[in-house]
C-alpha cells in the first residue's frame, strides 16, 4: 500500500453537510428569483415603456412618487413628508398616501438613470422573490426542513394575494418585511437571543415597514396580536416566566420605532394635512371584504382556471387587485387535515389558529364598527393569512415525513411510502396557485414637445403649472408625463388621498377635480360630467396662480376653444403642447 493511500482521509460528513445545505439554499433562492423574472418577463422586455394591465391609475401614482423621491435624493436631501409638487397650494402628505418611501429612496439611482417605471418593475420583481425568500429563511430558522421551507416560501411569495396586489398596489405586494417582523416578535416572546437586541431589531423592522407601506404594517400588527394570543394560550406558564424580558424587549422596540418614525407620525396625525377618523360604512366594508366564493374560485391570471371562474373573478365588485383570498379547494382541504392531525405540534397549532383568525377577519363583518379596526381594508389580511397557511403547510409536511420515517424504521418490513405521499399531496395542493406572467400594456408616452416646452418656459421648481387634461383619479396622464420627463416641477391637481374641507379623507379633493370633471371629458371628446362657467374656472385660476397653463392637443378635442376664451391666445406651441404663459 502506498503512502498516499495510507495518509488519505475521506472528507468529513459534518463538513460536507453545511456545504450541501448552503448550495441547496442558493438553489432555492435562485429558483425564487427566476420565478419572479418569469412572472414579470413581459415587463422586463421593455421595462421603461410597459406596465402590468389591471390598475393603470395606481401604477401612475406610484411612478409619480418614485420620481418625486428620486428628485429629492438628487438634490441631496430626503423627500419632504408634505409636498406641494402636486396639488398646490395645499399639497400632499406622503404619510397618508402609498408613497413607498423607503424603496423609492433606496432605488432613487435606478429612477434617475432609467426612469420610474423601471424602478416599479424592480420593486415588483424583488417583492415576489424577496417575500418568498424572507418566509423561507424564517421557516428554516424555526426548524422547517429545506424542502418544506422552500415550498412554504413559494406559497407565500407567489400567492394569488401578492400576484393580484402587484397589479398596482406595490405597497402591499412588497411583503418582504412581515415575516421578519413576526420572526423578531417570536424570538422576543420565546426568549431566544437577548431581549434588548431582539426588541431593537423589531423596532427597526417595524419602522422600515412603516416607510414601505403603513397599511401592511397595521395588518402585520393584527396578525402579530393573533399569533401572540395563540402562543400565550398554548404555553401560558413559559410566556409568564419570560414576561419581564419580553416587556423590556417590547419597550426597546417601541423606543427604537418612535426614534425612527416619531417625526413622521407627528406630521401625519398632527400636521397641516391630518385626516379625521371616519369609520367605513357597511357598504364600503362589504365591498372590500373577502367574499366566500373567492377562496375557491380561481381568477384568470392563474395557470389552472376555467372560463367561468375567470369571468366570475373579472366581475368581482372590488376588481381584480382586491381579489386576494383565493387558495383553492385542494390546499384548503390539506390545511384542515394538517391542522387536525398535527394539532399537538405547537408550531402547527399556532399557524392554524392565526390562519383561521385572519381569514375570518378578512370577511369584514367580524369587526365592523370597532374603532381603528374599521379603518382596515379587510380583504388585504389575506396576505398575512397566506403566510400563516404557508407555515402550517411546511411544518405539517415535515411532521408527516418524520412520522413516516419513524414508522418505516420501526417495522420489520418497509411499509407504504407515506412520506413521499405526503410530499406529493402538498405539492399537488399548491399547483392551483401557479401564476401566469403578467399581461402588459404601454404606459402613456410623453407628448411630443413636452420637454422643449418646459425648457423654453424656464420655470422654477416650485412654479405651479396647470396641465390639461387636469389630473385626478380618472385622468392621470399628466402625472405620468411629469413622472417620466421630470417636468414640470409642480403640478396643479392630481390623483392622491387628502382631507376635504371637513378633514375627511377623500380621493383628489379640491376645486381641481371639479374643473377636471368639466374640461377632461371635453379633452377626450366626450360630454362633460359637470359644467363649470368661465367665471368659476377663472376664479380657480386666480386661487392657484399658475405660472403657465399647458394643453396637450388631441384630435376632436373641444377644450382648446374654452381655454382660449378663458386665457386669450396661447403664448407658443411646442409639438403637441400649447402653452399659455401667465
Amino acid at each position: 500500500m502506498s503512502v498516499a493511500a495510507t495518509t488519505f482521509k475521506p472528507p468529513s460528513i459534518t463538513l460536507r453537510r453545511p456545504r450541501i445545505r448552503a448550495h441547496a439554499q442558493r438553489l432555492v433562492l435562485c429558483g425564487y428569483v427566476l420565478s419572479a423574472v418569469a412572472l414579470t418577463w413581459r415587463l422586463w422586455a421593455d421595462p421603461a415603456g410597459r406596465a402590468q394591465v389591471g390598475d393603470a391609475q395606481d401604477v401612475t401614482l406610484f411612478a409619480w412618487f418614485m420620481r418625486y423621491e428620486a428628485t429629492a435624493v438628487a438634490h441631496a436631501h430626503l423627500p419632504a413628508l408634505v409636498t406641494a409638487a402636486m396639488n398646490p397650494p395645499q399639497g400632499v402628505s406622503l404619510m397618508w398616501n402609498t408613497s413607498l418611501l423607503l424603496p423609492g429612496v433606496l432605488l432613487a439611482p435606478v429612477t434617475l438613470l432609467a426612469g420610474p417605471q423601471v424602478t416599479l418593475t424592480t420593486v415588483l420583481t424583488l417583492g415576489f422573490a424577496g417575500s418568498a425568500a424572507a418566509l423561507f429563511w424564517v421557516l428554516r430558522r424555526w426548524g422547517a426542513s429545506m424542502a418544506a421551507a422552500a415550498l412554504g416560501g413559494a406559497v407565500y411569495g407567489f400567492s394569488p394575494a401578492l400576484l393580484n396586489s402587484g397589479l398596482g398596489h406595490y405597497h402591499l405586494q412588497f411583503a418582504v418585511l412581515p415575516p421578519l417582523i413576526i420572526d423578531a416578535l417570536l424570538r422576543l416572546l420565546t426568549g431566544r437571543g437577548r431581549a434588548a437586541l431582539s426588541g431593537a431589531w423589531l423596532g427597526v423592522l417595524a419602522a422600515a415597514q412603516l416607510y414601505t407601506g403603513e397599511e401592511l404594517l397595521t395588518d402585520t400588527a393584527m396578525a402579530a396580536v393573533v399569533l401572540t394570543v395563540a402562543l400565550v394560550a398554548s404555553h401560558p406558564r413559559a410566556v409568564r416566566d419570560r414576561a419581564r424580558g419580553w416587556a423590556f424587549g417590547m419597550g426597546m422596540s417601541i423606543l427604537m420605532f418612535l426614534t425612527l418614525c416619531g417625526r413622521a407620525l407627528w406630521q401625519q396625525f398632527e400636521g397641516p394635512l391630518r385626516e379625521h377618523y371616519v369609520a367605513h360604512t357597511t357598504h364600503y366594508t362589504s365591498y372590500l371584504s373577502a367574499h366566500p366564493f373567492v377562496f375557491v374560485t380561481p381568477p384568470g391570471d392563474l395557470l389552472l382556471h376555467t372560463a367561468g371562474s375567470a369571468a366570475t373573478a373579472a366581475g368581482y365588485p372590488a376588481h381584480l387587485p382586491e381579489y386576494l383570498a383565493y387558495l383553492g379547494w385542494p390546499l384548503l382541504a390539506v390545511l384542515v387535515v394538517a391542522a387536525v392531525w398535527g394539532w399537538r405540534d405547537p408550531r402547527i397549532r399556532i399557524c392554524a389558529v392565526t390562519f383561521a383568525a385572519l381569514e375570518l377577519l378578512s370577511l369584514g363583518d367580524a369587526y365592523h364598527g370597532l374603532p381603528v379596526l374599521s379603518e382596515l381594508i379587510p380583504d388585504r389580511l389575506a396576505i398575512l393569512a397566506d403566510g400563516a397557511a404557508a407555515g402550517l403547510l411546511a411544518f405539517a409536511l415535515d411532521r408527516a415525513r418524520a412520522a413516516a420515517t419513524a414508522r418505516a424504521t420501526a417495522g420489520p418490513e418497509p411499509g407504504p411510502p407515506w412520506g413521499h405521499l405526503a410530499t406529493a399531496a402538498a405539492v399537488l395542493a399548491v399547483l392551483p396557485l401557479i401564476p401566469l406572467p403578467y399581461q402588459t400594456a404601454p404606459v402613456a408616452s410623453v407628448p411630443g414637445g413636452w420637454a422643449a416646452a418646459f425648457a423654453r418656459l424656464r420655470l422654477a421648481p416650485d412654479a405651479r403649472v396647470l396641465v390639461v387634461p387636469i389630473p385626478y383619479s380618472k385622468f392621470t396622464q399628466a402625472m405620468r408625463w411629469q413622472a417620466s420627463a421630470g417636468a414640470p416641477g409642480t403640478l396643479i391637481g392630481g390623483f392622491f388621498l387628502g382631507p376635504n374641507q371637513n378633514g375627511t379623507a377623500k380621493v383628489s379633493p379640491g376645486p381641481a377635480t371639479a374643473d377636471a370633471l368639466d374640461l377632461d371629458p371635453l379633452w377626450a371628446g366626450r360630454r362633460p360630467e359637470a359644467r363649470r362657467s368661465l367665471a368659476q374656472l377663472r376664479a380657480d385660476l386666480e386661487s392657484w396662480r399658475p405660472a403657465a397653463v399647458a394643453l396637450v392637443l388631441r384630435r376632436h378635442s373641444r377644450v382648446r376653444q374654452v381655454l382660449t376664451r378663458l386665457l386669450g391666445p396661447p403664448s407658443f406651441r411646442s409639438g403637441r403642447v400649447l402653452v399659455w404663459r401667465r
